[in-house]
C-alpha cells in the first residue's frame, strides 16, 4: 500500500471529489497541506485577503455551476473564526462548501496553544458536521464523509480541522482505489405525486412557488416542463430566481415584503392553491402568515423532512429531493393531459400576465443626484440574458431584486437568509473563478462594498474580470429607513469632508481611488445620461485588463425603496407608480394603461 502524509491523502481525495478550485490564506498550522497542495498538483488555490473572504468566495463558486463544491482553507484559530460567517451563509442557504482548517498539534490542544481554538464546537452550529481529527489513519475517511454529507439530503458545509501532526504523519493511503461514497435523496412516492396533482386540479387559480432546492437539483427545465405542461403560473422565490425567464408568459413574478413585484404579490393574493417546491416559507417571502394563507390549500414539497410544517402546516407535505418530485410530476401530468384531464388554466395564467402588464414601478427618472430606480433601468439596457448577478443584502439588493430581469439558474446569486455585508465582493470572484468565460455583473450599496473591498486586490493579482455596479448614497440605507419606524435617524451616515477628495462634496471615502490603489479599474457616475456609456466602458475594461471594474452611481442621500413591515398586501410604494409606458421603459411588458 502507497505511504504519503495525511495533508497529502487529503489533497488527493479533493481531486476524485471534483475539486479543481480552492480559496484561502495559507499561515503555520496548515502549511503542510499546502506542501501537499503545491506537490500534488491538480487543484487550483486563489490567495484571498481575508480568511471571511475566501469562505464567500467558495460560496460564489459553488453557486455558479451544478455540482461544484467551493473549498476554503486556513490556519488555525483565527482563521478558522474567520470563516464562521461563511459557513453560517452557506448553511442558510444550503450551499456545500469545505471549510479545511489547521489546528495546534494534538498534545497542546487543552493548553492554550498560540492559536489554538475548539474550532469544531464553535463551527458545529453552522455546519452539517464539525470535525477535529485527532487520528491521522482517519483523515481519508473524514474527508469521504464529509463529501457525502455536503450531498447528500439537504446541502450545506461542512468543516475538517487538521491539528498539525496529524497533517504530517505518513499512512497507507492509495488514491486509486477511493471512491466517493453514494449520495442519497428522498424521493417522492407516485400516490404522493397523484394526491398532489388532485389537490392542484380541484382549484381554480393555482400557483407553483419555485424555490432555491430547484435550482440546487438542478432541476430548472422540468420545472418549465410541469408549470407549461399544467399551464399553471410561477412565482419564484429570491433564491429560486431564474428557474424560468422573467420573460416566459408563465411567469407571475416575485412575492414578499420586500425583493418582490407588485404584479406578484397582487398574483399571488388572487391565488387559492399553491404548491410549493424547495422552499422554506421565509419570512420576508411571507410576511404575516394569516395573510399569506387565508384561503389557500397549500402542498409543500421538500428535501428536508423537518423543514416540512416548520414555518406553518401545509394541507399535504411531500420529503423529496426536487428533480425526483418533479420527475414523477412531469410523469403524471404528461398522462393525465394524453387523457385530456387537466383543467385548462388559459384565462387564470392571462390574467397574472394582464397584472404584469399594468402593476409596474416607475424606474425612469431624470433626477441629479441619481435615482436608484434609473441605475436599474440602465443595467437592464446594458446586461443581457447572460449576465450573473451577485449580490448580499440592502437597499441596492432589495430595489435590485424589484427592477432587475434574469433569465437563467444559477443568474441571480444572492446571500438569501444570512446576508452578510461583504459578501458580495468575494462571492462575485467565486463565481466569475467558476465561469472565467461568463458576463458577472456584482451589485453593491456603499456599505456592503467598504466591508470586504481589499478582495478586489484578489481579482487584479489573479486576472478576474467582472463589473460591480456600487450604488453610493453615504448611508446605511437599509437600516435608515427601517428607523422611521422608530423616529430615528441615528448612526446610519457615513458622509464626511474628504480633505483628499474635496469634490466628493460630502460623500466621504473616495472609492475610484480605493479600487484604483487596489489595482483594479473604476467609473464614477453622476448623471444618468452617462451610466449605459459607462457600463459599456466597464465591460470593455474588464475584456481588456483582465481586472475588476467598478462603476460607481452617486446617488441622492435618501430613496425609500417599496417595502412592507408587515403583509404583502401592504406593501408601501413610497415613489410615484408607472402610469404611462416611458415611466418603465425596460419593464418585461409595456406598460398597458386604461
Amino acid at each position: 500500500m502507497p505511504r504519503m502524509t495525511a495533508a497529502r491523502a487529503a489533497v488527493e481525495i479533493l481531486k476524485r471529489e471534483g475539486v479543481s478550485n480552492a480559496f484561502g490564506v495559507p499561515g503555520a498550522a496548515i502549511n503542510p497541506f499546502y506542501a501537499a497542495l503545491k506537490a500534488s498538483g491538480g487543484v487550483h488555490h486563489t490567495l484571498a485577503r481575508h480568511v471571511e473572504g475566501a469562505s464567500h468566495m467558495a460560496e460564489g463558486y459553488t453557486r455558479a455551476r451544478p455540482g461544484n463544491i467551493g473549498v476554503c482553507v486556513g490556519t488555525s484559530g483565527p482563521a478558522g473564526t474567520d470563516m464562521i460567517t461563511g459557513l453560517y451563509s452557506a448553511i442558510a442557504d444550503s450551499v456545500p462548501i469545505l471549510c479545511i482548517t489547521g489546528q495546534a498539534p494534538t498534545a497542546v490542544l487543552h493548553k492554550e496553544d498560540f492559536q489554538a481554538v475548539d474550532i469544531a464546537s464553535i463551527a458545529r452550529p453552522v455546519t452539517k458536521a464539525a470535525t477535529t481529527v485527532l487520528e491521522a489513519a482517519q483523515v481519508p475517511g473524514v474527508f469521504q464523509q464529509a463529501f457525502h454529507l455536503m450531498r447528500t439530503g439537504r446541502p450545506g458545509p461542512v468543516l475538517i480541522d487538521l491539528p498539525i501532526d496529524v497533517q504530517l504523519t505518513e499512512i497507507e493511503f492509495d488514491p486509486d482505489l477511493y471512491e466517493p461514497l453514494p449520495v442519497h435523496k428522498p424521493a417522492a412516492t407516485r400516490k404522493q405525486i397523484e394526491r398532489a396533482l388532485e389537490m392542484l386540479n380541484d382549484s381554480e387559480r393555482p400557483l407553483l412557488v419555485a424555490g432555491g432546492g430547484i435550482i440546487n437539483a438542478d432541476a430548472s427545465e422540468l420545472l418549465v416542463e410541469f408549470a407549461e405542461l399544467t399551464g399553471v403560473p410561477v412565482v419564484p422565490t429570491l433564491m429560486g430566481w431564474g428557474v424560468l425567464a422573467d420573460d416566459h408568459e408563465l411567469n407571475a413574478g416575485m412575492v414578499g415584503l420586500q425583493t418582490s413585484h407588485r404584479y406578484g404579490n397582487a398574483n399571488f393574493l388572487e391565488s387559492d392553491f399553491v404548491l410549493g417546491i424547495g422552499n422554506r416559507w421565509a419570512n420576508r417571502h411571507t410576511g404575516r402568515l394569516d395573510v399569506y394563507t387565508r384561503g389557500r390549500t397549500f402542498v409543500h414539497v421538500d428535501i428536508e423532512p423537518t423543514q416540512l410544517g416548520k414555518i406553518f402546516a401545509p394541507d399535504l407535505g411531500i420529503a423529496s429531493d426536487a428533480k425526483a418530485a418533479l420527475e414523477l410530476f412531469v410523469e403524471v401530468a404528461r398522462e393525465l393531459k394524453a387523457a385530456d384531464g387537466l383543467r385548462d388554466r388559459s384565462q387564470w395564467a392571462a390574467s397574472t400576465q394582464e397584472r404584469k402588464a399594468t402593476l409596474q414601478r416607475r424606474t425612469h427618472f431624470d433626477n441629479v443626484p441619481l435615482k436608484p430606480q434609473r441605475v436599474y433601468e440602465e443595467m437592464n439596457r446594458a446586461f443581457g440574458p447572460e449576465t450573473r448577478y451577485v449580490t448580499t443584502i440592502g437597499l441596492s439588493q432589495i430595489a435590485g431584486a424589484q427592477m432587475l430581469h434574469v433569465y437563467r439558474p444559477r443568474h441571480w446569486i444572492n446571500c438569501g437568509q444570512a446576508g452578510p455585508l461583504g459578501w458580495t465582493v468575494p462571492a462575485a470572484l467565486g463565481v466569475a473563478t467558476a465561469d472565467p468565460g461568463g458576463s458577472v455583473v456584482a451589485l453593491s450599496g456603499d456599505y456592503d462594498f467598504q466591508f470586504m473591498m481589499e478582495e478586489l486586490a484578489v481579482g487584479a493579482q489573479h486576472r478576474i474580470p467582472y463589473v460591480h455596479v456600487l450604488v453610493n448614497n453615504s448611508y446605511l440605507g437599509l437600516i435608515r429607513q427601517a428607523q422611521r419606524n422608530f423616529d430615528i435617524d441615528f448612526q446610519v451616515n457615513l458622509e464626511f469632508e474628504n480633505i483628499n477628495s474635496p469634490e466628493l462634496g460630502g460623500y466621504g471615502v473616495d472609492h475610484v481611488k480605493v479600487v484604483e490603489g487596489l489595482g483594479c479599474k473604476a467609473i464614477r457616475v453622476t448623471e444618468p445620461d452617462r451610466l449605459l456609456p459607462a457600463f459599456e466602458e466597464a465591460k470593455k475594461l474588464a475584456a481588456e485588463f483582465r481586472v475588476p471594474v467598478v462603476v460607481e452611481a452617486i446617488l441622492e442621500r435618501i430613496t425609500n425603496i417599496s417595502m412592507s413591515g408587515t403583509d404583502i398586501a401592504s406593501v408601501n410604494e413610497f415613489e410615484d407608480v408607472a402610469s404611462e409606458p416611458g415611466h418603465a421603459p425596460t419593464a418585461i411588458r409595456p406598460l398597458a394603461t386604461a
